[in-house]
């Protein structure tokens, strides 16, 4: 009971707080659709006991088709963690999500699971979703937000606005970084759905890595991005996500709130 009390309390915790750019905070409905919290499906990605293949959808408007190189480094940073024998793919769907006005988390939930092809794990294929629509999240300093166990939502318009003021980082660039950065939170990251042996989370921006050449760092997910004039815009897991991953896959770091089994 102990430990059903902590996890519930975590998930208020984390919906409640400043993360607000990353983590919807409206109306995470848990039960009984078991859409799950962001890291919900962690093991199911790093593990290949249950599921061997693994499906990326992009549901794009039209125009909001992501970079190819987005995708590319998505993949090759997913591949990097994530036991899939059988592969990761993507696959691209136009879609019109028929929405107006600014997104807020709950619409990003109810637009994605309306559009999804198919259940989060099906059969021996775990899929993720992500969402590139028109317009803007409620905050259109927030470039993009994980909402669920399976779901994320890039904000096209707003990382438009985004790159720095002499072309760097460039809005390329920056999809880049936000693409990664909000499918890590799907990966549990950081201390999400566990507690890291390491300290590397911002104290104040929990969920986020205190590390400015982690993906994971807290700035990646906002328009504070263009600040990164000077060097790389980081688009890699560090070595301490990294090590927390592989923790979370072998077993050594415990971990909650899983949806997989």
């Amino acid at each position: 009971m102990a430990k059903r009390n902590l996890a519930v309390m975590l998930v208020v915790f984390v919906m409640s707080s400043s993360m607000v750019g990353c983590f919807g905070s409206d109306g995470l409905d848990i039960l009984p659709e078991k859409k799950g919290v962001p890291g919900g499906l962690t093991l199911a990605c790093l593990r290949s006991s249950m599921y061997t293949s693994m499906v990326i959808e992009i549901d794009h408007e039209p125009g909001y088709r992501p970079f190819s190189s987005s995708v590319d480094l998505l993949i090759e940073r997913l591949e990097s963690v994530c036991d899939k024998p059988s592969g990761i793919s993507v696959e691209y769907d136009e879609v019109d999500f028929g929405h107006e006005g600014t997104w807020s988390a709950q619409d990003v939930r109810d637009k994605g699971w309306e559009q999804k092809d198919t259940s989060p794990r099906d059969g021996t294929t775990l899929y993720w979703q992500i969402l590139f629509p028109a317009g803007t999240y409620d905050s259109d300093s927030v470039l993009g937000v994980a909402v669920d166990a399976s779901t994320v939502a890039l904000f096209s318009d707003s990382i438009d606005e985004a790159d720095g003021p002499f072309g760097r980082p460039s809005v390329e660039d920056v999809e880049n970084s936000v693409l990664v950065h909000e499918v890590g939170h799907l990966l549990g990251l950081v201390n999400l759905v566990y507690e890291s042996p390491v300290d590397h989370e911002d104290p104040d921006h929990p969920g986020h890595s205190s590390n400015d050449d982690s993906v994971m760092y807290w700035a990646i997910e906002s328009a504070d991005v263009g600040n990164f004039i000077f060097g790389s815009l980081p688009s890699d897991f560090d070595d301490d996500d990294r090590a927390d991953l592989a923790g979370l896959a072998d077993g050594s770091i415990p971990i909650r709130d899983q949806l997989w089994s």
